[in-house]
């Protein structure tokens, strides 16, 4: 082994964290710790010196204002690697630190903790830098994304649907002064009901002049206080409505017959990729599920026909699946066709697994190109190319790590960017990426940089189309072959594609 223990401690030899690397006992890492500051000695201090020796250990140290960053190894390690690793933790600790003091490096022992194991593994340094460090310990949520994103276009549609309806309703009312007719509420509906897709119908709370099921006087309308639309909405329930609230409005789902609510289908696929900044693919993975939900007795056994357009990737198949009838009439059931599929869960239904070291597959090629502009910066170029042009990419972000402690110059982008200076990188995002915008560019100068400085470059997309078309097409009763409606959805996500 070589590094022992890490420790950031004051110049009169307090420990403030410490953090060791191999196994030793307490009393061990509290005596190396303390001989420390004791061979610190007067004359040494006026000294430049950047390591004292026992015995047994060596200590390397670096001042940092008013502490020590401190290294315990072996007297066997190589001090040149030593001083380039003291360095390091030396920088971790100024990028958790907004002052390096005694109450700060306390308040941040547990993160400087964290970004300590990332640097060093059982004794042995890690071959990472700062902004690897800074990104293995940040612990990004893509779900959280995804969900944010989804969110967010939620509502935007609903924002788009009431701004429609409220036209609707004031072409009517217009209509109705011209033709000289007065416009009422009729006191035994409040709701305006806009087909959405075939039975379906999505059915908002207007403005009553009469509330018919509340207590209170006040009339419900889009937007009004959220107890007023919950007595409302209850009531609904009451009278056997199914209800779906949204945030701050409150929608209301009426079916003339409860099919495509009641069987859903959902098909997801995560994208995994590493790809080489001088090209050539690493390692492409695609992961696809497809799951069925149902909520209804009635609907519990069927049939499912699917458009199968995956070409070679190869499917498989829950082991509760009829695997003939599947091969040879291209069909989802249960080998048992009498026994039901489970009642208000998902099911797993089909899964693939696409590996592939072809450029062919990926469908976003990143290109980046820095180059030395002799002032000892880089100029930057990096671009986006949609391979698979069947795709529309949503919410595209790539995010490019700078150099630490400089701002980035930019020249020209398409799409929008913004800096972080915390997190030192540079984020680049294009709302929508498909085959009316299918390449994008930016350029932007770098001071106090080298090409390896902004590699690995990370890119996050989601999108509502898919890379294996498969998609269902008919579902149909087990008993008398009767056809019935179904909703389905579809979601492609990034699990992590790297350019290194």
């Amino acid at each position: 082994m070589v590094l022992l223990a890490s420790a950031v401690c004051t110049k009169t030899g307090k420990t403030i964290v410490s953090r060791q690397f191999v196994e030793m006992t307490k009393a061990r890492i509290e005596g190396l710790l303390a001989a420390f500051p004791k061979l610190m000695s007067t004359e040494k201090r006026h000294i430049q010196h950047t390591f004292v020796e026992t015995d047994s250990v060596r200590y390397v140290y670096q001042p940092l204002e008013k502490l020590y960053m401190l290294l315990i190894t072996t007297k066997t390690s190589n001090i040149l690697e030593d001083l380039e690793t003291l360095r390091l933790f030396s920088k971790v600790v100024l990028d958790c630190c907004k002052l390096v003091d005694e109450s700060e490096v306390s308040k941040k022992s547990f993160d400087l903790i964290f970004a300590f194991d990332e640097i060093v593994a059982l004794g042995y340094r890690e071959s990472v830098n700062l902004a690897q460090v800074r990104t293995f310990v940040e612990m990004d949520s893509h779900e959280e994304k995804m969900y944010q994103a989804v969110r967010q276009s939620q509502e935007r549609d609903a924002k788009v649907k009431m701004r429609e309806k409220a036209k609707e309703l004031q072409r009517q009312r217009i209509d109705a002064v011209k033709k000289g007719v007065r416009m009422t509420a009729p006191s035994s509906s409040y709701m305006s009901m806009t087909p959405v897709a075939d039975s379906i119908y999505e059915i908002k709370v207007s403005k009553p002049e009469t509330p018919k099921y509340t207590s209170t006087n006040k009339a419900l309308k889009l937007g009004a206080k959220s107890k007023d639309v919950d007595l409302f909405v209850d009531q609904l329930k009451s009278e056997g409505e199914k209800v779906v609230s949204n945030n701050k409005t409150s929608t209301i789902t009426s079916t003339s017959s409860t099919v495509q609510k009641d069987i859903h289908i959902k098909k997801e696929e995560r994208l995994i990729a590493i790809v080489g900044r001088d090209g050539g693919v690493r390692n492409f993975e695609l992961h696809g599920l497809i799951s069925l939900r149902i909520s209804n007795e009635i609907y519990q056994k069927i049939v499912l026909q699917f458009n199968f357009e995956s070409g070679n990737i190869p499917l498989q198949t829950h082991p509760n699946i009829d695997k003939e009838l599947f091969k040879t009439n291209r069909l989802i059931g249960l080998k048992n066709s009498t026994k039901p599929f489970p009642l208000d869960s998902e099911v797993g239904l089909l899964k693939w697994t696409l590996q592939s070291q072809e450029e062919s597959a990926i469908p976003l090629s990143i290109n980046c190109w820095p180059s030395e502009n002799g002032y000892g910066g880089c100029d930057v170029n990096i671009e986006y190319n949609l391979e698979h042009a069947d795709l529309e990419l949503n919410n595209v972000t790539v995010t490019v790590p700078l150099p630490f402690g400089n701002a980035p110059v930019i020249q020209e982008c398409s799409g929008v960017y913004s800096y972080e200076p915390k997190k030192n990188v540079l984020i680049w995002s294009v709302a929508v990426v498909d085959s009316s915008n299918p390449t994008g560019s930016i350029e932007f100068e770098a001071p106090k940089s080298i090409a390896s400085d902004f590699f690995p470059i990370k890119v996050d997309f989601i999108s509502k189309s898919s890379y294996n078309k498969i998609k269902p097409m008919e579902i149909r009763l087990v008993d008398d072959s009767t056809p019935v409606k179904f909703t389905s959805e579809t979601s492609l996500y990034t699990g992590n594609y790297e350019i290194v």
